[in-house]
């Protein structure tokens, strides 16, 4: 369908069409991406080339890419990156799909310095590395129990030149980890199980399941945090968790039940409940 004589800007409005029909959400946008993906372009240079023939190269490319979208693969996974806090991330099915309320949490944790950093979970390694890539004197420690999202993140690392501020290790939450943090930051699972099957089919289908939930009600990664935080925190250090909207209270009261305090809620660019600080008492 998108072999020449069609030209790029042909091909890209047949691919919106079909993401359109298939109800996909902002086909014009994805449309655009995948077309710079087949290209191997920015997008933003689509407008110059709008009029040249679409390269049987690329023609191939788009045709595989957009059978991929039309399954409800997220872009991110088909293209291979996400951009986040204006850095390229790898991302793959091994890891959660970096979103933009997560900068929100980014955004906290960098009101104040720090010096030594554990991440619990870090996936792509999306928080840990662009805390690293701002915060230029610090050290940071990554866990994750999957083998196979450390190795996207450790490529993160490389990519972005902090291999030597940056340790990752598989452990699940608090395991293995020896020492005290100034900053111990977390997006962890927080879906409940009976929420699962509400979720959009990229997010459902596609990522991995033990990055979005617990298996019960969303709140067991907390619960291991809290358990942990006050062992593994200097004292006055933070800890800052990305939550559900609806979990404020149930968060806030397991890290006050743990000794913590200065318990916030910080919202995200949407106005809805995203990340809740703490600290431990000097």
């Amino acid at each position: 369908m998108t072999l020449p004589p069609y030209t790029v800007a042909d091909a890209l409005r047949r691919i919106t069409a079909d993401l359109t029909e298939a109800a996909i959400p902002d086909a014009p946008g994805d449309a655009r991406r995948l077309m710079a993906h087949a290209l191997g372009c920015d997008s933003g240079r689509l407008t110059l080339l709008a009029r040249d023939p679409l390269p049987l190269e690329a023609a191939a490319r788009l045709d595989a890419a957009l059978s991929a979208r039309l399954a409800r693969r997220p872009v991110a996974q088909i293209i291979g990156q996400r951009l986040f806090w204006g850095r390229s991330f790898r991302v793959t099915q091994d890891t959660l799909d970096p979103r933009p309320e997560t900068e929100t949490l980014i955004a906290a944790a960098l009101e104040a310095p720090f010096s030594r950093l554990l991440d619990l979970g870090t996936g792509t390694g999306v928080i840990l590395l662009t805390l690293l890539a701002e915060q230029t004197d610090a050290t940071g420690l990554g866990t994750d129990r999957s083998a196979a999202a450390l190795a996207v993140a450790r490529s993160n690392a490389q990519a972005l030149g902090l291999t030597d501020r940056a340790r990752l290790i598989e452990a699940d939450w608090f395991d293995a980890i020896n020492g005290h943090f100034d900053l111990i930051i977390s997006n962890p699972p927080y879906i409940a199980a009976d929420e699962m099957p509400g979720l959009s089919p990229e997010v459902r289908l596609w990522e991995p399941a033990m990055a979005l939930t617990d298996g019960g009600d969303g709140l067991g990664a907390y619960r291991a945090i809290a358990g942990g935080a006050a062992a593994h925190l200097t004292g006055g250090g933070r800890l800052l968790v990305e939550i559900g909207p609806t979990q404020t209270n149930a968060v806030g009261k397991l890290f006050a039940e743990a000794g913590l305090v200065q318990i916030a809620t910080l919202k995200d660019l949407d106005g809805r409940d995203r990340v809740i600080s703490a600290v431990l008492p000097a």
